[in-house]
């Protein structure tokens, strides 16, 4: 499985406008519905079971870095996003520290295995320093674009 198998790079948001996680996660949610990625009549369940997993325990792993994930009913596939916030905004990352970007995952709750199949390449890729620290100077869509093409080439492997 590949980065580009799942992510909906039209979704892709250089700044985030939203100053809060919540309002961040909304924006994403917004942002893949617009892009036909998810149907725009579950954008509000979508982003209500993201921000009540958030409640739970933060996908804030530190390093400047979010990864909102969950499992829900009617989705017809998994996508993925990322958003990037210049000023950061406070996750209740594991280290405290603000975060810069925002990785989302959603996933129909019918395929469990594509889910982790999918945390697990994007896990993997954002271990790297160098991934994290591209992800977070990109400052346009195509940058960042370019950046999840680029991840899923032999030689990043």
């Amino acid at each position: 499985m590949k980065l580009t198998d799942f992510f909906s790079c039209e979704s892709v948001i250089a700044e985030l406008q939203a100053t809060d996680r919540n309002g961040v996660i909304r924006e994403l949610v917004a942002s893949l519905a617009e892009n036909g990625a998810v149907d725009a009549s579950q954008v509000e369940s979508v982003a209500r079971i993201a921000i009540k997993r958030e409640n739970e325990g933060s996908t804030g792993f530190g390093k400047g870095v979010a990864v909102p994930h969950v499992k829900c009913d009617g989705l017809a596939r998994m996508t993925a996003t990322i958003g990037r916030s210049g000023a950061g905004v406070d996750f209740a990352a594991l280290d405290r520290a603000p975060v810069y970007t925002v990785v989302l995952l959603v996933s129909p709750k019918d395929d469990p295995d594509a889910h982790l199949a999918a945390m697990e390449q994007i896990f993997r890729h954002l271990q790297r320093d160098n991934f994290r620290r591209f992800l977070r100077q990109a400052e346009t869509k195509a940058a960042l674009i370019e950046l999840i093409k680029e991840a899923d080439e032999p030689a990043h492997g």
